[in-house]
């Protein structure tokens, strides 16, 4: 972007379309028979493996990138982490606060973007999460380089996201959205998908240190969610940002 400002004003790394996709359907994050019912369904296996590779959730203070309605914010407070959960969707933020009243569960939620965040408080967290997110923004780099900002020296940063091939254009887009209707349809583009060897890549650029990498598959036929080493569709990336 180009401006004769003295002080120019970086774009932001939203894409409107994905903003207005989410806000549509705020009101339906804590429906787990909604469109949403996927994310409820695999919480608890990432929820676990966050809580396992940080050494404990309890008394740390975590950052969620991409909150949304705050389905994996909450569960992590619940743990007894200090939670700040960020996202540019607003309607989806009312939900999640709402629902915080609710459950007497405490999350800071904050409208605001991640690159804004790692601008005034770099380092300040011990573990950041950004789960589902990077393949609705336009540069997830960014998000990478942002979050790796925001994490302590030695604090992890969990990223989730969708593998780039055929088998995931199958499963993720023409399975989940056409043929079981498990997701509306168009909300994915299979060319946003990130590879793992392009997410680690990206992660080592910003500084973080690539710690496990675990896939998530699902049975249609039994409804089952679990975590395996098949990262061909679904996957989970643990990274550490080094201590020197």
């Amino acid at each position: 972007m180009t401006s004769t400002a003295a002080h120019a004003i970086p774009t932001l790394n939203a894409d409107q379309a994905e903003l207005d996709k989410f806000s549509a359907l705020a009101s339906r994050w804590w429906d787990p028979d909604s469109e949403f019912k996927p994310l409820h369904a695999i919480n608890p296996l990432r929820l676990d493996w966050i809580d396992d590779l940080s050494g404990g959730l309890k008394g740390k203070r975590v950052l969620d990138v991409g909150c949304g309605g705050g389905i994996l914010a909450e569960s992590m407070a619940r743990l007894g982490a200090d939670v700040t959960g960020i996202d540019l969707a607003e309607r989806s933020l009312k939900i999640a606060r709402l629902h915080s009243l609710e459950s007497g569960i405490a999350v800071n939620y904050q409208v605001i973007s991640v690159e804004q965040l790692a601008a005034e408080a770099p380092a300040s967290f011990d573990t950041v999460t950004c789960m589902e997110m990077l393949e609705h923004v336009p540069d997830p780099g960014s998000v990478v380089q942002a979050c790796a900002t925001l994490v302590k020296p030695g604090g992890m940063v969990f990223f989730s996201t969708l593998n780039r091939n055929l088998k995931s254009f199958v499963h993720a887009i023409v399975g989940a959205e056409y043929i079981l209707r498990m997701l509306p349809r168009g909300t994915h583009q299979h060319s946003s998908f990130i590879r793992p060897s392009e997410l680690a890549q990206s992660a080592r650029r910003s500084g973080l240190d690539l710690q496990q990498l675990a896939g998530m598959e699902y049975n249609p036929l039994t409804d089952h969610y679990w975590l395996s080493s098949d990262a061909s569709v679904n996957y989970l990336m643990a990274t550490r940002r080094p201590l020197a």
